[in-house]
């Protein structure tokens, strides 16, 4: 492996899954610095805060030094070419995942020739979890804990009360 190879796992985390969890587990163990870039997501209505999302990618970036929480929104291309990043890594949950993925890696490598994209699967086991599924579960008063940490779980509950649809 290159030396100080910084790759971006860019999303919008609306909330972070115990999948995005593992592909930060997986990330780690390929490159020397992972940036979880926790988009603002001016295209897609949040649950979630900005703050708060990053706050959530924060708590669940603890136990892995060499991972680093930041948000950033306009083009992702900015971002990872102004921090340094070698490689895009996106998770591929299932082959209806493939098509989009495939199309923006493409798109990106037109942007950004030097950044290589790199696929991570996810456990099997958290395959075919979503944050929209994590998120209608707990809004409609479902069990999410087998799909997000216990610090997302809270969070979760908080905003539903909150929310006034509990």
């Amino acid at each position: 492996m290159a030396n100080n190879v910084i790759a971006v796992y860019p999303g919008t985390f609306d909330p972070m899954t115990l999948g995005h969890e593992d592909v930060i587990k997986r990330a780690v163990q390929l490159f020397d610095r992972v940036i979880v870039a926790v988009a603002a997501g001016h295209h897609k209505k949040a649950m979630f805060t900005l703050q708060e999302r990053i706050e959530m990618a924060k708590d669940i970036a603890k136990p892995y030094p060499q991972v680093e929480v930041a948000s950033f929104s306009g083009l992702l291309r900015d971002f990872v070419v102004a921090r340094g990043g070698k490689a895009m890594v996106r998770g591929l949950r299932a082959v209806t995942d493939f098509d989009y993925e495939f199309q923006l890696a493409g798109m990106n490598r037109s942007l950004m020739p030097d950044v290589e994209t790199v696929f991570l699967t996810p456990s099997d086991k958290f395959q075919f979890i979503s944050s929209t599924f994590v998120r209608e579960i707990a809004v409609l008063g479902g069990e999410v804990d087998k799909f997000v940490s216990a610090s997302v779980q809270q969070r979760l509950a908080e905003k539903v009360r909150s929310l006034g649809r509990e």
